[in-house]
């Protein structure tokens, strides 16, 4: 069986930073993209940022400029972090991932979610 589990949520001030981390656990055979969703309340799950396996990365126009997502695939870990936070970017954070088990054919996989919030 494999697994995501996420870190490093928490309460933060406007203008400060954080940082998340995702491992991935189990018997993995393959993992292509990994991603980072949010989802504030009331509203729907956005994808913030992704990264392929060799490393290439998309961002949410939001979080351009602001928010680093970055993997270690040697740990099957993806990081994201992120800085000049607002509070618009209050939300749960959900880790997404790309994912063949050994024996089994790729799909995605969550985590559990971490939440994020950003006051004063």
């Amino acid at each position: 069986q494999v697994q995501l589990v996420e870190s490093g949520g928490g309460l933060v001030q406007p203008g400060g930073s954080l940082a998340l981390s995702c491992a991935a656990s189990g018997s993995i055979a393959r993992i292509d993209a990994m991603d980072w969703y949010r989802q504030a309340p009331g509203k729907q799950r956005e994808l913030v940022a992704t990264i392929s396996s060799g490393g290439s990365t998309h961002y949410a126009d939001s979080v351009k400029g602001r928010f680093t997502i970055s993997r270690d695939n040697a740990k099957n870990t993806v990081y994201l972090q992120m800085n000049s936070l607002k509070p618009e970017d209050t939300a749960v954070y959900y880790c997404n991932a790309h994912m063949a088990p050994l024996g089994f054919v790729l799909r995605s996989y969550w985590g559990q979610g971490t939440q994020v919030t950003v006051s004063s």
